[in-house]
């Protein structure tokens, strides 16, 4: 008899509607959204790149460092965001990774 109780409390608990959820904005991939996160992983990696180099810390070492201080930046961002009532978006880190990936590369151009 527990059993059949438990199923049904756990079919009754099965949500089927209800009331609409507050539309999500639309997260498009080119968006001036996008472009922010772009240039500003760029300049994290770049500045942070240029900044270790400066003192004395190897290029790989600080290629990777940079990149890391990138990616936790961009993380926390969307985390903050998901904390403060908005969306956490996959597209955003997308453009966080193309940002810093970009960054990385202009490093390496400009790299003696």
């Amino acid at each position: 008899m527990p059993f059949k109780l438990g199923i049904v409390i756990l079919a009754g608990s099965i949500s089927f509607g209800g009331p609409a959820r507050d539309e999500l904005p639309k997260d498009r991939w080119f968006a001036r959204d996008k472009a922010l996160h772009f240039v500003a992983s760029a300049a994290i990696q770049s500045v942070g790149h240029s900044v270790l180099r400066a003192n004395g810390r190897a290029y790989r070492d600080a290629a990777w460092t940079a990149g890391a201080v990138t990616l936790t930046v961009g993380v926390g961002k969307e985390l903050w965001d998901r904390h403060d009532g908005r969306y956490f978006s996959w597209k955003d880190l997308a453009a966080d990774a193309a940002g810093g990936g970009s960054g990385a590369v202009l490093m390496r151009q400009l790299a003696p």
